[in-house]
């Protein structure tokens, strides 16, 4: 048995089974992949994949067993070289995140460009999805951690980290009616067509309870995943945004008017994601800190021993999430 062999089932099972794409990512051959597969399964005495001709269809219930373990030893292995990397100099080395457009853009540009300073020697990489896809690339030890709000519980070896709470304004031009309402209502944003992130990002769930408790079935004319998008067609009279409060750029957007409407929607939060038990270098423990200072190496380690959720909240329920 060898690593090799246990990379190719795992990332066949995470490339839907197909061979032809597997071996485009690794760099490699689709015949070279397929045979180390057998000889795999020869000396297993198993089938690891069903095949329809030189195709896999579906994992065998034993291969599903395998290629779990294969993922677990993957991520074993990638620790030790991490480990050794820390021994060998802590300032040197790459950090790599997932995220969405939204943290991208507006949250993470002084967090980064603080630990650039502070590890100018760190490869940082920056990999934008949707919530589902950079919570997948955590779980399969893609990139190191995601910074996300919606979708961080789809898989059972990630542990969240809250890092801070957030609400929404909605953008009108100055001379919307709503501009001069005195106080904004769900009822008076429901009179009018609204442009907002497509479900599933930054915090859309929230604004759809919202609406959904108070009955309101409001039009949602376009969504997009990119709030300056958003604005771009509030800018053309197609809606009223509903945005993340720290997408409004007061200098940037000054032909725009940000109303408030944080008492309208409840507040979403932002988490760091993390695989569990992973290995966590020095540098990776001070970027977390510089996104979230209430994030001690004490409380990640805490959290990352944490299976119940039970114990979880009760790490986190004393602690006071800033508001962005």
């Amino acid at each position: 048995m060898k690593l090799q062999q246990l990379r190719y089932i795992w990332e066949v099972a995470q490339n839907e089974l197909n061979v032809t794409a597997t071996a485009g990512s690794l760099f490699t051959s689709q015949p070279g992949i397929s045979k180390q597969i057998r000889l795999l399964e020869d000396e297993l005495g198993i089938d690891i994949f069903i095949r329809s001709g030189k195709h896999f269809t579906e994992l065998t219930p034993g291969g599903q067993q395998v290629v779990t373990l294969a993922g677990e030893i993957l991520a074993k292995v990638n620790d030790i070289r991490q480990i050794a990397n820390d021994v060998l100099n802590k300032e040197v080395g790459e950090l790599s995140i997932a995220t969405t457009h939204t943290q991208a853009r507006y949250a993470l540009p002084p967090v980064i460009q603080a630990f650039m300073r502070q590890y100018p020697e760190i490869k940082l990489t920056i990999n934008q999805g949707t919530p589902s896809q950079i919570a997948e690339q955590v779980s399969r030890g893609l990139v190191d951690l995601a910074i996300a709000t919606e979708g961080t519980d789809l898989f059972e070896n990630l542990v969240t980290l809250p890092c801070y709470q957030w609400n929404r304004s909605v953008l009108v031009p100055h001379d919307h009616p709503l501009a001069n309402q005195p106080k904004l209502t769900l009822e008076a944003l429901a009179e009018y067509p609204i442009i907002t992130y497509t479900f599933g990002f930054t915090g859309r769930s929230q604004l759809d309870r919202a609406f959904d408790r108070a009955g309101l079935h409001p039009q949602i004319a376009l969504t997009a995943v990119d709030a300056d998008v958003i604005k771009t067609y509030v800018r053309l009279g197609l809606g009223i945004g509903i945005v993340a409060h720290m997408a409004h750029d007061p200098v940037m957007d000054a032909d725009l008017i940000a109303i408030e409407a944080g008492h309208l929607f409840a507040p979403s939060i932002t988490k760091v994601v993390l695989r569990r038990d992973m290995f966590l270098r020095e540098f990776l423990y001070d970027f977390i800190r510089l996104f979230a200072p209430h994030l001690s190496r004490d409380i990640i380690d805490q959290a990352m021993h944490i299976r119940e959720k039970k114990d979880w909240e009760d790490l986190f329920k004393n602690v006071a999430l800033p508001l962005h």
